[in-house]
């Protein structure tokens, strides 16, 4: 994309085209990489073995922990590119995503190699027993020791392409990879191909990350000359700068994604006292959840470019209208997907497996889950704005909030007070009263960052170096 076309679609485009062409790829990108996940689901639980199901949900918090390093070299770097670009300063978008790509790259590396090394604590950590030992084994061998390294680029590489515009490419990259990886599935899983079970999942997961990084390196190389992403080895600086300011958004980010995964661990943990088919229903309800919430996720995620550059250009109106149309068109959508969800949880869940007992507790833990979704929704756009904005220290409170002091207590409490089926609760109990927040913290940027009460209408300048005396971009 050329300088041109990126001052038009993020200066000069009106606010709904300009979110549309950011945030729908990133939507339907999102949608499908739900679609695989499930697919992983969907096909193991064909073999109607609540074991080899059992074992892809057990290994759904150590997928989830590579988010933490998505995040950290993902979201900090395409921030700080973002908002280089908005002050026209190109030298650092591409000295920055050469950093968030040889980081990543290396992290990815080192926690395969973890992992592996630490195979048998780490399968006793997130609740595997004797009966789930080995399907869950063969599934993290393909899918976490060999796989994390793709795994975790494949998304970083998505946000940088992002970063600049180019939304549309970036979800290109990463649904062709979630396409193989469902076209692969059944040729690996079932009694029909290779019959391979939760491990052939694994595999599939392992060859589709692959086939996503390959087109992100013809992409850099096709668009050479043409665009700021830059994975040149030379432009790999350690510099203090860029240090600060990725890590100051990505920390934050990262540590909310560890501390969804201890979230995760502590249900599965919980949910495996109840036996295979309670685990097996849980991790299928919550599948089905994530595609709303990776909705969310993805729209919040999708305006973040818009978000950042208009902040750095210093178009606090242009800023601020895009926050607002997000809140308008989100919250609707997302309310009338919660009304379907809890209308239609039996016949979702029964899609998946064609036991009744998996159905019963699967429905019940999917309506628990769909209360949540407006106001997770909420939160997720506030975090995306704060991560814009690059204040981590607010989405690093956020975090902590959401796990430690509302979900994890809730989840708790309410094991206890109703067993099992409480357990589904949690999250709503938390999104709630973190969506209150989400809007008071929004209110409070918008007033800090709003017009000067002299009365002038137009955009004010943003004072950068003074920003940075005061260390707000930590």
């Amino acid at each position: 994309m050329h300088e041109n076309e990126k001052i038009q679609l993020f200066e000069r485009a009106p606010i709904p085209r300009a979110v549309a062409k950011l945030a729908v790829p990133m939507i339907f990108s999102s949608l499908v990489m739900v679609l695989y996940n499930m697919a992983d689901t969907y096909f193991v639980g064909m073999m109607n073995d609540p074991v080899e199901n059992a074992a892809v949900s057990l290994a759904s918090p150590v997928l989830l922990a590579f988010n933490a390093v998505n995040n950290l070299f993902g979201v900090g770097t395409s921030s700080m590119m973002s908002r280089a670009l908005g002050r026209k300063d190109y030298k650092t978008v591409s000295e920055s995503s050469a950093f968030g790509f040889y980081c990543s790259l290396i992290s990815g590396v080192i926690f395969g190699l973890l992992c592996g090394l630490l195979n048998s604590p780490l399968l006793t950590l997130i609740g595997a027993d004797k009966t789930t030992w080995s399907a869950t084994q063969g599934y993290m061998f393909w899918a976490v020791y060999l796989g994390a390294a793709p795994a975790i680029l494949n998304v970083v590489m998505a946000y940088l392409v992002r970063s600049e515009g180019a939304a549309m490419h970036a979800s290109i990259g990463t649904m062709s990879g979630c396409f193989l990886n469902i076209i692969l599935d059944p040729v690996f899983i079932l009694p029909w191909g290779l019959n391979m079970g939760a491990a052939g999942a694994g595999l599939a997961t392992f060859l589709s990350n692959c086939m996503a990084c390959l087109y992100f390196f013809v992409l850099l190389y096709v668009k050479r000359g043409n665009t700021f992403v830059c994975i040149d080895p030379r432009k790999f600086r350690l510099k203090k700068r860029i240090i600060i300011e990725v890590c100051g958004v990505g920390i934050p980010a990262s540590i909310q994604n560890l501390l969804n995964v201890t979230g995760m661990t502590i249900l599965n943990n919980f949910t495996s006292v109840y036996g295979a088919d309670a685990v097996a229903a849980m991790g299928i309800a919550y599948k089905v959840y994530m595609v709303p919430m990776q909705v969310a996720l993805g729209f919040s995620q999708g305006i973040m470019p818009l978000v950042s550059y208009t902040f750095a250009a210093g178009r606090i109106r242009r800023m601020k209208d895009t926050i607002m149309f997000a809140l308008k068109l989100i919250v609707p959508v997302l309310a009338v997907v919660t009304i379907g969800y809890y209308a239609g949880a039996d016949a979702l869940i029964g899609l998946f497996m064609k036991n009744e007992t998996i159905i019963e507790y699967g429905s019940a833990f999917l309506r628990g889950f769909c209360l949540g979704i407006v106001f997770l929704s909420i939160d997720f756009l506030a975090v995306g704005v704060f991560q814009a904005l690059g204040l981590g220290r607010y989405a690093l409170i956020f975090a902590i909030m959401r796990k430690v002091v509302l979900e994890i207590p809730a989840l708790i409490v309410l094991n206890r007070l109703f067993p099992l089926y409480g357990l589904a609760y949690a999250q709503f109990v938390a999104e709630l009263i973190l969506s209150i927040c989400a809007v008071v913290m929004l209110r409070h940027i918008f007033k800090k960052y709003g017009e000067k009460k002299n009365g002038n209408k137009k955009d004010r300048t943003v004072d950068w170096n003074l920003i940075r005396r005061k260390g707000k971009w930590q």
